[in-house]
């Protein structure tokens, strides 16, 4: 009798234990009883049970707890054409939460996340091609980017309902130019700037030479003008030279041509080897026969 005692109060336990279950804050559950979502039966609306401790019916419901906060969606840069018909490789992330979440269980095979990103990214995709295609490169980056990503989060909210998924926010990280095109455009600029120095240099060659050319000349007048100088300061100390001798021969004559034949004396026989052949009576010698004379 007593452990028939001990064996019902164990079951009594489990049954109590299994009647129990705990969601997170962060959670939302749902009960599934024989493969359907739990309703409630005055409304008819699914069942959602908030953070707590809650009771179900042991064996027969099962739990699926949810993820209720706000996750992001950043998946890899997709290929998006213009109206212009170009490419773009747009890099976007997305802001969602369950809205709806029996529907979200049934439409994402129990409430697989990953299969909720795979659905949502097609559909949040489709409605940015939407609005990708109804503009020029020019509107996109320029202008229209905010509008852009408006329309996009409205034609992602619209459709992503279905799937019990409420879209908080589209946002557009980065656009770029295919790598193809991308270097073909640099090849391009490259070349255009090359140009550009090209031209630069050629100017600044052309106004080196002008430099060139008015220092050149400014130092040849520079230099003309000063032979001008010298020549005439020259021609002044000759003149002043002159006068000096001049009024220097005038007060002693006769010492003036002493001194004169003296220099010429020097400058003929300061080599030492030089030879003089001269008639006697020469007036070369006039002073050198006074002295001998004496």
């Amino acid at each position: 009798m007593k452990n028939l005692i001990v064996v019902l109060v164990i079951i009594a336990a489990l049954l109590g234990l299994s009647s129990l279950f705990v969601v997170q804050e962060g959670e939302r559950a749902i009960v599934i009883q024989f493969g359907k979502v739990q309703r409630n039966a005055d409304t008819g609306m699914p069942t959602v049970y908030e953070p707590g401790l809650h009771f179900k019916l042991p064996f027969i419901e099962q739990v699926k707890r949810l993820d209720a906060r706000i996750k992001t969606l950043d998946g890899d840069a997709d290929r998006f054409v213009t109206s212009e018909k170009k490419d773009l490789i747009v890099d976007t992330y997305v802001k969602w939460r369950i809205s709806d979440f029996a529907n979200y269980y049934l439409s994402t095979n129990g409430g697989n996340q990953a299969q909720a990103e795979g659905l949502l990214t097609r559909r949040v995709n489709s409605g940015l091609r939407a609005e990708f295609g109804s503009r020029t490169i020019k509107e996109i980056v320029s202008g229209e980017r905010d509008d852009l990503m408006r329309q996009a989060l409205i034609r992602g909210a619209d459709s992503a309902q279905e799937l019990g998924i409420e879209v908080l926010d589209v946002r557009v990280k980065q656009i770029n130019l295919p790598t193809e095109v991308s270097q073909s455009i640099f090849q391009r600029m490259r070349a255009e700037r090359e140009a550009v120095a090209r031209e630069h240099r050629s100017e600044g060659r052309e106004q080196a030479e002008f430099i060139r050319a008015d220092v050149d000349a400014r130092i040849t007048v520079m230099l003309a003008d000063a032979e001008r100088q010298s020549r005439e300061i020259r021609g002044q100390g000759n003149a002043e030279a002159a006068g000096i001798y001049a009024e220097a021969y005038t007060k002693d004559p006769e010492f003036f041509a002493f001194l004169r034949s003296m220099q010429a004396y020097q400058r003929s026989f300061e080599n030492g080897n030089d030879v003089l052949v001269l008639e006697p009576d020469s007036d070369f010698f006039k002073y050198l026969k006074s002295q001998t004379a004496n």
